[in-house]
């Protein structure tokens, strides 16, 4: 009852329709993960990016490797 916190489900992404992305602000150095439509071009933020666990969490959560994350400015 108190105390007590829901395990977050892992939810694996559509690798065929969306591809990860860091977006990161250039002015204040913010940064937000999340997946973004190749063909639209629409992006959804899952994120905020805090420190180097934050983006551990978002690469376990969504089953991500490293190496497919695109950055973007």
């Amino acid at each position: 009852m108190f105390g007590r916190r829901k395990k977050e489900r892992t939810v694996p992404y559509n690798r065929d329709g969306k591809i990860p992305v860091i977006r990161s602000s250039i002015c204040t150095g913010e940064q937000v993960a999340g997946f973004k439509d190749p063909v639209s071009g629409k992006f959804e933020e899952l994120m905020l990016l805090r420190d180097s666990r934050d983006l551990q969490e978002f690469l376990s959560r969504y089953h991500v490797e490293e190496s497919e994350i695109k950055r973007e400015w």
